[in-house]
């Protein structure tokens, strides 16, 4: 990106304020540090305190606390500098990423399988390391909302076997299938930070993009009236490779868009990236119902997990190419 943009700016000056005040506090540290560490022989002046050479010299009690003091300062003003950060690296990440998962752990159980909560921390780890709590949401966000559609007429779904494998709860091949764009795009921000804001308009559309998918399927699946093949646009069964329905078309629609509205208000994306966004998820799914309905039940291999992971592919990598063409 051009360090001349606004943006841009905002972005270096706050970290260049964060590194500013870390600097501060640490050479209070030092400084207080240094106190501590003076020797010589120590006498009383006239007032009580200690002194060296006739000079008065702080009192230690006192010191130690001032340092305690600055020692916590400093702490707790690079937790939230880390906190407040696009990217901070994989170490907080894992940090934050855990906590949070250990607080949660009940409800990603509901949609999660163990094996697969494991996979979805690593995949939560790299997003937070690589763009911060604000790609952290979105994620997030993704998880919420597609587990609650899946829900959506579960038991009507099951008796029709169409419902998805155990409840709606994901495996791990579900979660590379659903974030293998998103970690793909993160390990590249990771290693080449000047990379970090085209990477992160990959990793939006991707993850809007498959919420998209699972939402026209399950909301197809549960309220689709009539559902057409999308290359024919032959009536067929609800619940078919490739088929498409207005009911969850709109839905796919709606969920795409609220992704990229949110990663908008979050200033994540600005007003031209969300629009590419929302263009390239749509494009992506609409090439995975393609595939669907044509050469999917041809190839043994390719499973819907497979053909999700060529869908959120396609859709960071044409955002990626359309961003850097006209960058």
């Amino acid at each position: 990106e051009a360090p001349n943009e606004p943006w841009c700016r905002k972005e270096s000056d706050s970290r260049h304020r964060a590194a500013r005040m870390m600097a501060r506090n640490a050479l209070r540290v030092k400084s207080t540090l240094q106190e501590v560490r003076r020797g010589g022989k120590k006498a009383k002046d006239k007032v009580g305190r200690r002194t060296r050479n006739g000079i008065a010299q702080p009192n230690r009690t006192k010191t130690y606390r001032r340092t305690v003091r600055c020692l916590a300062t400093l702490e707790v003003d690079t937790v939230r500098n880390l906190l407040v950060s696009d990217a901070p690296g994989v170490l907080f990440g894992a940090l934050a990423n855990s906590l949070v998962f250990a607080a949660g752990i009940k409800i990603l159980l509901r949609g999660l399988t163990p094996a697969g909560v494991a996979s979805s921390w690593l995949l939560g780890t790299l997003v937070f390391g690589a763009f911060g709590w604000k790609g952290y949401s979105i994620v997030c966000l993704y998880f919420v909302f597609g587990s609650a559609v899946t829900k959506l007429k579960i038991k009507q779904k099951e008796l029709e076997g169409i419902a998805e494998a155990r409840s709606g709860r994901r495996a791990p091949s579900s979660v590379w299938g659903s974030g293998i764009a998103a970690i793909l795009c993160s390990v590249v921000a990771l290693a080449y930070p000047s990379t970090s804001g085209v990477m992160r308009l990959g990793y939006v559309t991707s993850i809007a993009s498959k919420l998209a998918d699972t939402t026209s399927s399950e909301v197809g699946k549960a309220f689709g009236k009539t559902t057409f093949l999308s290359t024919t646009l032959k009536k067929v069964p609800r619940g078919t490779d490739g088929a498409i329905s207005l009911e969850g078309t709109l839905g796919g629609v709606a969920a795409a868009t609220c992704i990229g509205a949110i990663a908008s208000a979050q200033g994540q994306l600005r007003g031209e990236d969300a629009l590419i966004c929302g263009l390239c998820a749509g494009v992506a799914n609409w090439l995975e119902s393609i595939i669907g309905a044509t050469v999917q039940d041809q190839y043994g291999w390719l499973t819907n997990d497979v053909v999700n992971m060529i869908q959120i592919s396609i859709a960071a990598a044409t955002s990626i190419g359309i961003k850097s063409m006209f960058a």
